[in-house]
């Protein structure tokens, strides 16, 4: 049965986290009314609500994956934006949709699809309309890129077709018209390519793409549109950059020193570091079968970077810098995202500031202090396993209830 938000519903679970604090708790109940929590304790009126008992499952607010690629499928990568349609596309995303809900992920951040369509736009919409299942969505369209960058994905069609493939800019005024056509398309964030990347075969991810003016207007332009902006930065230089542009996180900066990491504290930038995908590429590196059919500049880039990315991990494990959960799904099957949780602990961060960082902190990186908390007033987005995440990590990937704005998609299995 699906509880339907106008009804109301008291959720009845013996271990609850709410987001915020140190440890779980005992017992708890939670009354949801019109999509909201509106009670919170060991017991709650039941007020003619119907009661879900979640019996020894720890209760958790709804997880918030920052970075996601909904329309992007890795067994393709880059090459379907050439041979196939925006309504391809965006068909070929529904079932990801479904499934990231379903497991246990209520909230997603799309940052980029590479046709020229806003494809994610119209997905985002549509979830809002209730003409497709999946979790709530922001998403910046496209990638911004100067030319040879990370974006710049030309280089897939012969030169002699005289066409380019991307969100191509370069210098001051062509970044400004880049932004605005971006916002008037739909953004609720704009995304720029601050450096190279590992996945794309003419750039590095140590090389800074765009310069600090270019990026001091692409970040002032967005936010006299009052949208903010993140960007793709691996290398140290584009990092610090960005930063001092004014950006509002930074996806991966994977190769950023500690001492860039203190500037992004101190000016309260937060890092999205999506880790599972750099962690299992190096875990790889030897294995000739986990690199079949990947491009070799790939595996001789994480080779050569190798050091440097073990090093700025530990970094971010001991820096007090704001961590927001991200994966890069879309790079990897999209229902391995929740590994980024056991990534991120593997390298030094504790299982309380990675469960944060997929709610309480997610949600201040999006601007929505009313998701990732189960407290009053809080949507009620909310997620039930079996096991302890604050013991075993890997328990996130076992999620098996879940209601998205008071409304149950996944009901949990009778004990």
């Amino acid at each position: 049965m699906r509880a339907d938000a106008s009804t109301g519903a008291v959720i009845v679970a013996e271990r609850c986290w709410d987001g915020l604090a140190a440890v779980p708790s005992a017992h708890t109940e939670v009354a949801v009314d019109d999509g909201r929590i509106t009670e919170v304790g060991e017991r709650v009126g039941r007020g003619g609500r119907r009661v879900v008992d979640l019996g020894d499952r720890m209760l958790l607010p709804g997880f918030i994956d920052c970075h996601v690629h909904t329309t992007v499928e890795p067994s393709a990568l880059l090459t379907a934006f050439v041979s196939d349609s925006a309504a391809v596309l965006a068909l070929r995303a529904l079932p990801v949709l479904r499934d990231l809900l379903d497991r246990g992920f209520t909230t997603v951040r799309d940052l980029a699809t590479f046709a020229a369509d806003p494809v994610t736009v119209h997905l985002r919409d549509a979830v809002a309309r209730g003409l497709v299942s999946g979790p709530r969505m922001l998403v910046a369209p496209h990638l911004i890129s100067a030319r040879g960058g990370h974006g710049d994905i030309s280089t897939l069609l012969a030169p002699d077709y005289g066409r380019e493939i991307g969100v191509l800019a370069d210098g001051p005024a062509a970044v400004t018209g880049a932004v605005r056509a971006e916002i008037r398309a739909g953004a609720d964030w704009v995304k720029f390519g601050a450096t190279g990347g590992f996945g794309t075969p003419a750039d590095d991810p140590g090389r800074t793409t765009y310069t600090q003016r270019e990026m001091d207007v692409l970040v002032a332009t967005a936010a006299e549109l009052g949208v903010a902006c993140t960007p793709h930065a691996y290398g140290d230089e584009g990092v610090a950059r960005a930063v001092r542009a004014g950006v509002r996180s930074v996806e991966h900066g994977n190769l950023a020193s500690a001492e860039t990491l203190s500037l992004m504290q101190r000016r309260g930038v937060f890092l999205v570091p999506t880790q599972f995908m750099v962690s299992d590429a190096l875990e790889h590196l030897d294995d000739g079968e986990y690199w079949r059919g990947k491009d070799p500049a790939e595996r001789a880039k994480f080779g050569r970077y190798a050091d440097q990315l073990r090093d700025s991990a530990r970094n971010v494990a001991a820096s007090e810098v704001r961590i927001a959960f991200g994966s890069d799904a879309g790079m990897f099957p999209h229902e391995q995202n929740w590994r980024e949780f056991p990534a991120m602990v593997h390298t030094g961060i504790s299982p309380a500031r990675a469960l944060r960082a997929a709610t309480s902190t997610a949600a201040d990186l999006l601007g929505r202090p009313d998701l990732g908390r189960i407290e009053p007033g809080a949507v009620a987005d909310l997620i039930a396993l079996p096991g302890n995440p604050f013991d075993d990590i890997d328990a996130t990937g076992a999620v098996d209830f879940v209601m998205r704005a008071g409304v149950v998609h996944r009901p949990a299995a009778p004990a």
